[in-house]
């Protein structure tokens, strides 16, 4: 049998749910209670850090702009989740689930994880990750901490009806799954439309499963132009376009598949709001076809430990061989947070998903 909370840690928590979900007059009152991540490095930040894999960051230059140093965040500064969680109000970022300790989780928790998937054994060529269905799991571990400490299931279920979840994920599941043939055979035992496809049902699967533990405000990302990341121009080699074209026709067959189905749970959840973004934005004076840091590190995609990056970092699209640099994150934050087209947010950006 649990312990019943002392009167002080009562009066504690009560102060937390005051400040963190009922109205307030306060300007820095964040537009939602809190702030869910799920997906992969374009949203780690930090979680691989004591995880026995090539896909983690936590040493220089990375961080290299960002004010506590390396985080594991995959770029020189703030990554995309670190903008938007600045325009919903935040005061503070939200911490990874490795990292809890004494943070605050009535504010969100980070579980995203550099080289995770939708599918489980995606990433595994690179070591030890945390696959979307167990970020999922480690939600329900805190989904448990805050009933208790609320001691009210229908308090804690309003709580997370008003939060944001922010699901960026699919990446690895082209180039560290489908597009290496040395370590899977996906590509033998599926067609690019059968791949996307099955990825799609498998992610509707796990978006009804955060719906099922309560989740109501759902903010689904499509994949980017994963055939430009000057990686795999380089691995590969580019076609006519300055890209990798048959990358970037997969990312296309997984959003074209994956907007339906938003629009499908908008109908059949009347209770729920989901949207889905593919933010983007213009590069113009910007940097596209290079990195800002040397690559070797990690797969050979990261940058070289302890290496001098270039000088000029605000004018780079990608940091690394495959993620953005602060200067472009900080672009398609603006896009997803508030952008009106409806091929970069729909039928809610940001902004809207937060009023809902």
């Amino acid at each position: 049998m649990e312990p019943k909370l002392k009167p002080l840690e009562l009066v504690a928590i009560s102060v937390v749910l005051a400040l963190c979900c009922l109205p307030s007059k306060a300007s820095a009152k964040p537009q939602v209670p809190c702030y869910f991540v799920f997906g992969d490095s374009l949203s780690d930040n930090g979680n691989n850090n004591d995880l026995a894999t090539l896909a983690k960051v936590n040493y220089p230059p990375y961080g290299i702009d960002f004010p506590r140093g390396p985080t594991g965040r995959f770029s020189n500064g703030r990554n995309m989740q670190d903008f938007i969680v600045e325009r919903l109000g935040f005061e503070d970022y939200v911490p990874p689930f490795a990292e809890l300790g004494r943070k605050n989780i009535f504010n969100g928790v980070n579980y995203a994880s550099g080289s995770a998937g939708i599918l489980d054994e995606t990433g595994e060529n690179l070591g030890v990750r945390i696959p979307l269905n167990q970020q999922i799991e480690n939600h329900k571990t805190i989904i448990s901490t805050i009933t208790r400490l609320m001691q009210n299931h229908l308090a804690t279920n309003l709580l997370l009806s008003q939060c944001i979840y922010s699901i960026q994920i699919g990446s690895n599941d082209y180039l560290n799954n489908y597009f290496n043939s040395d370590f899977y055979n996906t590509s033998q035992r599926y067609t690019p439309t059968e791949f996307a496809t099955m990825l799609v049902q498998q992610l509707s699967l796990q978006l009804m499963d955060l719906y099922n533990n309560g989740a109501r405000k759902f903010a689904v990302y499509g994949l980017g132009g994963i055939g430009c990341a000057p990686y795999i121009i380089s691995a590969i080699g580019a076609d006519t376009s300055g890209c990798v074209d048959k990358f970037n026709e997969a990312a296309t067959l997984f959003n074209d598949r994956l907007k339906p189905v938003v629009n499908q749970l908008n109908k059949n959840l009347p209770d729920a709001k989901f949207t889905y973004l593919n933010p983007s934005g213009d590069p113009a004076g910007l940097v596209t076809n290079g990195t800002c840091c040397e690559m070797g590190g990690g797969g050979g995609e990261l940058c070289l430990p302890n290496s001098t990056p270039c000088s000029k970092r605000s004018r780079y699209v990608f940091w690394d061989g495959v993620h953005p640099a602060e200067a472009w994150n900080k672009i398609i934050a603006k896009s997803a947070y508030s952008s009106k087209s409806s091929v970069e947010a729909s039928p809610f950006n940001i902004q809207q998903l937060a009023k809902e």
